[in-house]
């Protein structure tokens, strides 16, 4: 019940106020922070290795949101343009976002994926004839900024050439998915669909690789809730909320993530921040309030 009413809040989107939209971008975000997390519990724990995360991951994400998509009635179309696309970026996210840590540092990782995210949607968007504006970019370079700031990439241990290019290619996967969204007449089928048409290049290609799947119960778990709710839920309400809000913005946005995990990480798991954190997240949240800032 809680899951159909969470999808359905982003779906009747169009006659709802601003306020009503902000805290559901802020929820939205709040799952992508929430996915950083579980990842980092699983894996860096030793509870799961990086491919077994990502192929349950998206496994879960499948079963839930075409059960979903089934208990509704909802219409789910697998052979269009769209679907290919957004399931194809779908799949180079998850596989690169998963191998590429295994051999780059977490900070240094998350700036080159959130780069990668803000220079696609920005390239494409522009192509498109809807690049961002001047204030935007100012937001954005301010926000990123401050990202450089609270994920201090000075302390990595190295770039990894190889790893760097998974990174980008996720990056890039998921700014293509962000804007396969902006056109999705049905937020819960399209994800659901998407899901489903991931799945099988997920798991096959860490088979191609030659790589060993290691589990456990509480990695399975874990994976489990990231896939059915953070990522399967988390990515309907977002495909929901992308008709509502300019690419560009969303881009700009999803630089409040790593802020927000970082956040988890000090409530949940006891890690601890200073001063340098702050001052970071300050820079985020004031880019982000630039490029929100309608002009006079």
């Amino acid at each position: 019940m809680i899951a159909r009413n969470w999808v359905a809040a982003g779906q009747n989107l169009r006659p709802l106020g601003d306020m009503r939209l902000a805290l559901l971008i802020a929820l939205t975000m709040t799952a992508f922070a929430a996915n950083s997390l579980l990842n980092r519990v699983a894996v860096d724990g030793g509870y799961i290795d990086p491919a077994g995360f990502a192929v349950i991951r998206v496994a879960s994400g499948a079963v839930v949101l075409m059960a979903l998509a089934r208990i509704q009635a909802r219409q789910l179309s697998f052979a269009t343009r769209r679907r290919f696309i957004g399931a194809t970026a779908l799949t180079v996210y998850m596989v690169g976002f998963s191998i590429a840590y295994l051999t780059l540092d977490a900070g240094l990782g998350a700036l080159i994926l959130f780069g990668a995210v803000q220079i696609s949607m920005f390239v494409i968007t522009g192509v498109m004839g809807a690049g961002p504006s001047a204030r935007q970019i100012a937001g954005a370079a301010i926000a990123f900024g401050g990202l450089i700031v609270v994920l201090n990439p000075t302390h990595a241990t190295g770039t990894d050439l190889l790893g760097t290019l998974l990174m980008v290619a996720a990056g890039v996967g998921w700014g293509v998915y962000t804007l396969v969204g902006k056109s999705e007449p049905d937020a819960l089928a399209g994800t659901a669909a998407n899901f489903a048409l991931a799945l099988v290049p997920t798991a096959i290609f860490p088979l191609m690789a030659g790589m060993a799947m290691f589990v456990t119960v509480p990695g399975i778990a874990l994976a489990v809730v990231s896939g059915a709710i953070t990522s399967g839920l988390g990515y309907a309400l977002w495909y929901a909320i992308l008709p509502r809000i300019n690419a560009v913005l969303a881009a700009i946005l999803m630089l409040s993530v790593p802020v927000l995990a970082v956040l988890g990480g000090v409530a949940l798991l006891g890690e601890e921040v200073g001063v340098r954190f702050l001052f970071g997240a300050l820079l985020v949240l004031g880019g982000i309030s630039l490029s929100i800032r309608k002009p006079a």
